[in-house]
């Protein structure tokens, strides 16, 4: 479960990381009460669930209350890859002298929490890998032993900071750590960790949590960000969504369209038994993925009727405003039924999961 911005700000403050002053808020006049309240230049924060908004224009300033609200409601208008923006953070604009990185994470190949820390804040920490990894520190930490706070100075020392800095900042490192293991988090990263004319602050602040713990958070469960899934979703960087009935047929979906050339944009796994609404939600989410150029359905009927797939796929392109290419391989129960309703509605299929993604792929090529 991946939370809003505000709201991880709002446990790093409580487990004494500094963040900025803000409020959010869902419509302009909210907005603009803010901003006389605050008296200042401000940041208008999207809160969405996908990265890069700053590069999708998801971050503006505003310097009067009659900016602030023009720049409010271009913002609550837009979509960001494919998420509305309902939310805006609206944040005193802050003057940085100097950025750094700070994350952790747990690293299933060593099976041990990482840190990763550098001097080189406000970049994606995976293009500064490539192009500078010397410039990131990275510490793995035993969980049967305790974090001590020492080693998070030694982290801010081994970083390049000023003397100065390696105590704060390695006390940010410690507390951060103290947040990632007390919510049960999969990440707790922030990007950039400035250094402004009051002090150390946390910018930006993301925290990812395990699903599995979430019975241990039940106070997560009255958040905005939750929503009780039907079906496994996740979002890739390529261009064809996958969408199948079972983990194991979407993943081998997935090696289909690579072994062919193309790049799965989604993982999409509606379960077992999937009714024709269900069929319809999944399609809409991978509709509304702006990334998405084609759609590949591979369903196997067993317990999900070929039928009902299809009576889902017919409503849902009806209904659909956007247009996005659909290859279906649609075999198993009711198959006859479920191809028959497919083709007297003109929408093409296939039996064979090898010639679907394959005609996926080059589908999309030809877009």
């Amino acid at each position: 479960m991946k939370l809003y911005e505000y709201n991880a700000k709002l446990i790093f403050k409580n487990e004494g990381i500094p963040i900025p002053e803000g409020y959010t808020a869902r419509d302009t006049s909210e907005v603009k009460k803010i901003f006389e309240k605050m008296d200042k230049p401000v940041a208008l924060k999207s809160q969405v669930l996908v990265g890069g908004r700053g590069k999708a224009g998801g971050i503006k300033f505003a310097e009067d209350p009659q900016n602030a609200v023009e720049v409010a409601e271009e913002l609550l208008s837009t979509e960001i890859k494919g998420e509305k923006v309902n939310i805006l953070l609206v944040e005193e604009k802050v003057s940085i002298q100097k950025e750094f990185y700070v994350s952790v994470a747990f690293d299933r190949a060593n099976k041990k929490p990482l840190i990763m820390a550098s001097a080189e804040g406000g970049v994606e920490i995976e293009e500064l890998a490539s192009t500078n990894p010397e410039k990131i520190v990275k510490y793995h930490i035993n969980p049967l032993d305790e974090f001590l706070p020492y080693e998070g100075r030694e982290i801010a020392r081994k970083m390049g900071v000023g003397s100065s800095l390696i105590s704060p900042v390695g006390s940010i490192i410690w507390k951060l750590y103290q947040v990632f293991q007390k919510y049960d988090a999969q990440l707790a990263e922030i990007n950039p960790l400035i250094i402004t004319d009051k002090g150390i602050i946390a910018a930006d602040a993301k925290l990812e949590l395990e699903d599995d713990s979430l019975y241990k958070h039940k106070e997560f469960m009255e958040l905005d960000e939750y929503q009780e899934e039907e079906f496994a979703f996740v979002k890739l960087e390529g261009d064809i969504a996958v969408i199948g009935n079972g983990a194991g047929l979407t993943l081998t979906g997935m090696d289909m369209i690579k072994l062919n050339g193309g790049e799965p944009a989604t993982f999409l796994d509606i379960g077992g038994g999937a009714s024709p609404d269900i069929i319809k939600k999944a399609l809409n989410l991978v509709i509304s993925y702006s990334p998405v150029k084609v759609i590949f359905l591979n369903v196997l009927g067993g317990i999900t009727r070929a039928d009902d797939v299809a009576k889902g796929v017919i409503k849902t392109l009806e209904e659909s405003e956007r247009k996005v290419p659909l290859v279906i391989r649609l075999t198993g129960t009711n198959e006859k039924e479920g191809q028959r309703l497919l083709d007297a509605a003109g929408i093409s299929f296939e039996t064979s999961m090898e010639s679907a993604a394959k005609k996926a792929v080059q589908l999309c090529n030809s877009l």
